[in-house]
């Protein structure tokens, strides 16, 4: 075993930074900190190339003189606290001093900074921890800190860095979040020498969401502010019907400090339970200030978590908050259908005005074998699937066409408007009708994009749609990809675009948010155009609860037609988020059930 030694300062420096400088966003987020703990009120970032070569924060802060500008990039140095008990005390969003030795360590640092109070400024380069020099510079009130070639040094952090355009996201996302938690505070934030946001100060939370996400997304937000015991609540909330496909935008907060909490996030979607569809997740941005010493922000290196010292009592309060302001806003208690589209229109409105357009026989391996009779098959009860005995001529459209006789099924009418009942030779079938033509409109709808024969329709207006930096940037990116999937996308000026055309199954009105969750998958890594299957796949699946509008009833022909084309699907017992599309209660379970 090689003898025990002390490690240098520079190594040592380089290990944390594997802690806390985890990638670019990593250096934006403690450096944008440090801006504002230093009482800055304009801060501005710029990077390029997803920040791996190039990061600037130039802030108007407080500043530091020569000594505490060095003595700053030593390790454990910190004006933040001073003795264990300031942690329970917190009021700033750095503490641990570790963050500008472990940047320098790992990249070509240079910082110039300067109090009001003093003529000069102080220059300080570092370059892969090593100390360049030390001089006085001009520089204006606050400090401006240049990181290049980042990781450079430790090539084997570097490998693992994302694409550009991913470790950009990141960093637009870190800046936003920090400029919603601080909007007395004026950002600007710089790409490539693009300004992709420049917020001023801004009066209230509802402006700078507009300045950040734009004005449609502010639109649909309403604010909250309740007080329990210690316990404020304040942001705004998504509207009843308002959801995403993906968390991004359930932003919360501590204290002001930008944090992903278990806690928050499963308290926010119970209290949405009953008013979004399952899979769907609501739009919040939401500030929680309770005691300091309440709420432990040291778990994580990077400060990401957060311990609630009571867990309980912070997931009641937020639930209780949130269920009150959706009852100001008048959702009822009974659970909704539960909806693909974001709108909270009525099922039979939607399907009235909705343009005539239903699922034609899916093409699959299995098709051609639907026309002989199907195979009997028997299954358990318990398995949740038909044990009675089906012949399926070839699927056919839903209405129009004579519905195909299905040996041994009748049927008997609709329960609960998404389930229909049919009498099998083995007991009683229950279909669950959504779930059905969400499998069939998968299938046929995956077939069409694998082949490139999506049809489409040109709006006769077009529809303008805004969306944040972040979303622009990945829209910018897969645009190519969408417009061979029935849409025409085109670019209508900074974070802005226009949709000239959808594809035929897709409603108009639902455009903007469908396209909105096509970006939150992109954003997920989940459409990959390198994956062309699985991302056509993705997209189908999202699509199809697009697609299926069902009528309040529903005729003989209808169900059983519907039944034909489930069962001409590769995968008919489930549909594409995995549930089951129907299951049979047997004979000899009624027969028990009525103690026969």
């Amino acid at each position: 075993m090689p003898p025990i030694r002390i490690l240098s300062d520079r190594v040592a420096n380089q290990i944390a930074a594997g802690e806390v400088i985890e990638r670019p966003a990593a250096v934006v987020k403690e450096l944008v900190e440090n801006s504002l703990d230093a009482g800055a009120t304009r801060i501005e970032v710029e990077f390029r190339s997803g920040g791996r070569a190039y990061l600037r924060i130039e802030d108007n802060g407080g500043g530091m003189g020569k000594d505490d500008a060095l003595l700053a990039l030593e390790r454990h140095a910190t004006s933040k606290i001073t003795e264990t008990a300031d942690l329970d005390r917190l009021g700033t969003f750095g503490f641990r001093g570790e963050a500008l030795p472990s940047i320098a360590s790992v990249a070509k640092f240079e910082m110039q900074t300067r109090p009001a109070a003093v003529a000069a400024g102080t220059e300080i380069l570092v370059n892969g921890g090593r100390l360049v020099h030390v001089r006085e510079c001009g520089a204006a009130p606050g400090t401006r800190i240049v990181v290049a070639h980042l990781f450079n040094s430790v090539p084997a952090r570097r490998k693992f860095l994302k694409s550009d355009a991913t470790e950009s996201a990141h960093i637009i996302q870190t800046v936003r979040l920090y400029a919603l938690a601080c909007p007395q505070t004026a950002f600007t934030l710089i790409e490539d020498g693009r300004v992709l946001f420049q917020s001023p100060v801004c009066a209230t939370l509802a402006e700078r969401v507009a300045e950040i996400f734009g004005r449609q997304f502010a639109a649909g937000l309403l604010p909250v502010d309740t007080t329990e015991e210690g316990l404020r609540l304040t942001g705004l909330l998504g509207r009843p019907g308002t959801s995403r496909a993906t968390r991004h935008e359930m932003i919360t907060f501590v204290n002001r400090r930008p944090v992903d909490s278990r806690t928050l996030n499963y308290a926010l979607l119970e209290s949405y339970a009953t008013t979004l569809p399952k899979g769907r997740f609501p739009v919040a941005v939401l500030f929680l200030d309770l005691d300091p010493a309440a709420v432990d922000v040291n778990v994580h290196p990077a400060k990401r978590e957060v311990r609630f010292r009571s867990e309980g009592q912070v997931r009641g309060f937020v639930i209780r908050s949130v269920l009150q302001k959706l009852r100001e806003m008048g959702v009822a208690a009974p659970p909704v259908q539960p909806l693909g589209a974001d709108s909270p229109a009525p099922l039979a409105a939607t399907a009235a005005t909705r343009p005539s357009f239903t699922p034609s026989a899916v093409s699959s391996p299995s098709a051609g074998a639907m026309a002989q009779p199907f195979k009997p098959f028997t299954l358990n009860p318990a398995s949740g699937f038909p044990t009675s005995v089906l012949r399926a001529p070839p699927a056919s459209p839903c209405s129009g066409l004579q519905a195909p006789s299905l040996l041994g099924w009748r049927f008997l009418g609709t329960a609960h408007g998404d389930y229909a009942l049919f009498e099998a030779p083995g007991g009683v079938v229950v279909l669950d009708r959504r779930a059905a033509h969400e499998r069939v409109w998968f299938e046929r709808l995956r077939e069409q994009f694998q082949k490139n024969e999506v049809a489409s329709q040109r709006l006769l207006f077009a529809l303008p749609v805004e969306f944040d930096a972040i979303f622009s940037a990945l829209l910018l990116d897969h645009l190519g990809w969408i417009n061979r999937h029935g849409f025409v996308v085109a670019e209508f000026g900074r974070n802005f675009f226009r949709i000239e055309a959808v594809p035929v199954w897709l409603e108009p009105d639902d455009a903007g948010m469908f396209l909105r969750d096509v970006i939150g998958l992109a954003r997920e890594g989940r459409l990959d155009d390198r994956q062309a299957g699985l991302a056509d796949e993705e997209l189908a699946r999202l699509a199809a609860a697009k697609a299926v509008r069902l009528p309040e009833t529903t005729t003989e022909a209808d169900a059983l037609a519907l039944v034909a084309q489930l069962f001409a699907c590769t995968q008919p017992h489930t549909s594409p988020a995995g549930r089951p599309t129907h299951f049979e209660l047997s004979r000899g379970e009624l027969a028990r059930r009525f103690q026969r």
